[in-house]
């Protein structure tokens, strides 16, 4: 089986398992619009690495629509994006590490975020550090 992310240009690109691990996906200006911001806006969100956005088989970039909760970005998202790019992530593995199972939160690190539990997110993210 091959890699599940891979690099095009400046922006990580995501094979369909991976996509299909995610579920419903935004396009930056349907994020935007859900945000109440300008798509400038929601691409600085993406620079300062508040928001995490891939370019998807189908070559749209895109954001999981999970990343949000009515007109925000879920609390918390921030800082386990900044632990898992520290421990030399690329957005595409993060991104499937978030969604992926883990038996011990139960569910996956981004519905644990969801749920207020990010702490015990946080320190499975700064574990794969060590």
């Amino acid at each position: 089986m091959g890699p599940l992310c891979g690099k095009f240009g400046d922006v990580a690109q995501i094979n369909p398992l991976a996509d299909s691990m995610v579920g419903d996906w935004l396009t930056i200006p349907e994020a935007a619009d859900r945000l109440g911001l300008s798509v400038g806006r929601v691409r600085q969100l993406l620079r300062d690495r508040r928001l995490l956005a891939v370019q998807r088989p189908d070559g749209k970039l895109c954001v999981p629509a999970a990343f949000l909760d009515g007109d925000q970005v879920i609390r918390g998202l921030h800082g386990t994006l900044t632990l898992l790019l520290d421990c030399g992530f690329d957005d595409a593995d993060a991104l499937r590490w978030l969604f992926t199972a883990d038996e011990s939160l139960p569910g996956t690190p981004i519905q644990a975020i969801c749920e207020n539990r990010r702490t015990e997110v946080n320190r499975r993210a700064q574990a794969l550090a060590f």
